[in-house]
Order: structure tokens, then sequence, then C-alpha cells
């Protein structure tokens, strides 16, 4: 409040009571925040009233929620007191709200009546959340790689948020790491510094890094097609304290499709020396759940790739999500970034052929460059 060119001077040493006052309307209501509402009957009339039955009703677009602590009747009201109530409720949908008061009793005279009064109010989005899903191949001995989520969160309401806690509750199938924070001095210090304050309209970015557990990663067609992640908690607090909070539904994403046989690299070396053979690992994977396949290798040169050994061997049968390591030699007739194509296999049962090319790049410098081990 000091540093507020809009504030009073001297407002930052006033205790906090002396600046609170009841609002004349409900002001701005986001969703994820909880309503409440202090609820007043007063007996402003001379005669004792009897039976008198309030009740609280809270209408939305899609229901209507009761909110009343209690549905009994209290037995007589004298003059000049009243019945109080406060109702809390909890914002889940966005768009018209209406508050629905309405009260019931009985005169001396023994007369019946009743009245009701509607409050009115708007129930606003508070963020705007994006997220963007990366796969990675970091993981070479992995059948299916990391998936690296980045979420990004904005504030879109008008006065700054205190953002307690942003994680991601992973699904059964994943492990979550949150990348969100660094280590400094032997201290765990977040990314975005020791202010949690998000300024109306910012947007932070969230990083979160999921691996498949070791019991769904170890079978090969067990991830496929159309994932659920995960969901986004995300919990905040406006103005003085108020808290909020939203889940985001569940995160699906696209896992990247192999075909039925996936082929990757378990190791490589980074440079190598102008026409001097070198060793590649490759990993040969049957995605199929049911189909056993019997495989043929077949190692094609390329203008600058040259593979060495023999081309059109048999690999043997490769039963349904298992696998099969093999080391193979080539070198490389031209310096710079060269990439590793020209295999293909072939499914003898069914006659058909797979093609990998671009599997990984090396760099390929002369022999005279001494490359470091």
């Amino acid at each position: 409040m000091r540093d507020d060119p809009s504030t009073v001077n001297g407002a930052e040493i006033l205790m906090l009571g002396e600046m609170l006052t009841l609002p004349q309307n409900f002001g701005n209501i986001f969703l994820g925040e909880t309503f409440s509402s202090y609820i007043s009957v007063h007996n402003d009339s001379n005669q004792v009233v009897k039976d008198i039955l309030v009740k609280a009703d809270l209408q939305t677009s899609s229901q209507r929620l009761n909110l009343s602590a209690s549905n009994a009747a209290v037995a007589e009201l004298k003059p000049d007191c009243c019945i109080d109530d406060v109702i809390h409720h909890e914002v889940k949908e966005i768009g018209t709200h209406i508050l629905v008061c309405a009260v019931s009793y009985t005169t001396q005279g023994g007369e019946k009546m009743y009245f009701r009064k509607f409050f009115k109010f708007q129930v606003l989005k508070p963020l705007d959340v994006k997220t963007k899903f990366y796969n990675a191949e970091s993981d070479l001995s992995s059948v299916t790689d990391e998936v690296f989520l980045e979420a990004q969160i904005q504030n879109i309401t008008t006065s700054p948020m205190f953002m307690e806690k942003v994680s991601l509750e992973p699904s059964i199938m994943y492990n979550v790491t949150e990348l969100n924070s660094v280590t400094q001095a032997g201290e765990c210090v977040s990314t975005f510094g020791s202010r949690g304050y998000l300024q109306p309209m910012d947007t932070r970015q969230y990083l979160y890094c999921l691996k498949p557990k070791k019991e769904f990663a170890e079978k090969a067609g067990i991830i496929k097609g159309v994932t659920v992640i995960g969901k986004l908690d995300i919990v905040w607090k406006t103005n003085l304290g108020e808290r909020g909070r939203l889940q985001t539904s569940q995160l699906q994403r696209m896992a990247p499709g192999y075909g039925d046989v996936r082929l990757s690299l378990e190791a490589i070396p980074d440079t190598v020396n102008l026409e001097e053979p070198f060793r590649i690992t490759c990993k040969i994977t049957n995605c199929s759940s049911e189909r056993t396949m019997d495989l043929v290798l077949e190692m094609c040169n390329t203008n600058s790739i040259h593979w060495c050994g023999i081309s059109g061997r048999q690999l043997g049968k490769l039963h349904p999500s298992s696998s099969l390591c093999l080391a193979l030699t080539l070198l490389s007739s031209v310096q710079g970034l060269q990439s590793i194509s020209g295999l293909r296999l072939t499914d003898t049962f069914l006659k058909r052929t797979y093609e990998y090319d671009d599997i990984a790049q090396v760099c390929v410098v002369s022999s005279a460059v001494e490359v470091e081990a």
C-alpha cells in the first residue's frame, strides 16, 4: 500500500478494522471461490410474530440449491430482535446467480405472511488455463518416453492474485516431477521469485515432467492413442485473503504412434571421425499385442552414411510386446552433422516393410581433429 500511488498516505499503518465496511453489493465473485453471505431478519414491528421460517436458495442456470443451515421454524421473534444466519457455497458455475431469501411468519392475529427478496450477481472466470504437451525421447531405454506438460495460467481478473499452489495430479499411469523450482545454496527456490503474486492479465508458465510407471512402460502396447495425463489443481488468494480453488478436467494427450514395430536408439556417440567405423545400439520393439513377427534387417547406404556388415540378415521371431537389442557398425564419408538413415525391417509373415530414416544425427569431424572421449 505504501508503494501504491492510488492509496492515501499513511494507509499502510492503519488498523485493518478501520478500513473495513460492509459492501452494498456482492462485488466480483469468481469461479472456485466460496460465496459467503450474512442474512439477518429483523422484527421492525412492536408485535411478537410466531413460526418464523427463513429459507435461502441459490438459483443458477442449471440448478437450485438450498443454503439454509436449518429448515426448522423459530417459535417466536420479539420486537427489535432478529434471526441471523451465515451461508456458504463453493461456486462451481459461471454466469448469473440469484440468491433467493424467503421469509414466512404468523402475526399475532393468526394471519400467515410471506415475502421474498432477490439478490442477483455474476460469477466470473478468474483464470485462463492453456496446456501444451511435448514428447521427449531422452530416455532411450523406455518404450514410451517422457512427456512434458506446459501449463499457461493467466490472471483475467482486475486485481492481483497470490498463487498459493499450482500442482499436477497425475493419472494412475504416470509419475510427475515439478520443474518450477531450482536449488540455490542448498535451498529450493521458486523460479518465479520470492513473491507469488500474479498481476492482472499476467501469465505464468508452469512445467511438469511425466514418466510412465514401470509396470506400464514395460508393456509396449498399453499406452497408445489418447491417454489421460492427470488434472491441474490451482489454489489462489485475492483481496483480503479470500481463497479460491479450481481443478481442470482430466487432461488428455495423443500418444505418438510407432506403428507395429518401433526402432529406437540405446547408444550412439555424439562425435565421430571421418571414414572411421563407429557403433550404435538399436532397440527393436514389437508394438503389437497379438502378433508375432519374423524380421529381416536390410541396411541401405546413403550419400554420406555407409553400413558395415551383412544386409538382409534374419533377426528371428519377435513375440508381441517384446524387444531385442542390436549392435550395428557404420561410417560416414562426409563431414558435418550427418543424419543416420537407411534401415529397413521386413516382416516375412505379412511381407510388410518398415522404413527408418533420420533416426538420429551425429557430428562427423576430420580424423585430424581429436575427438574427446
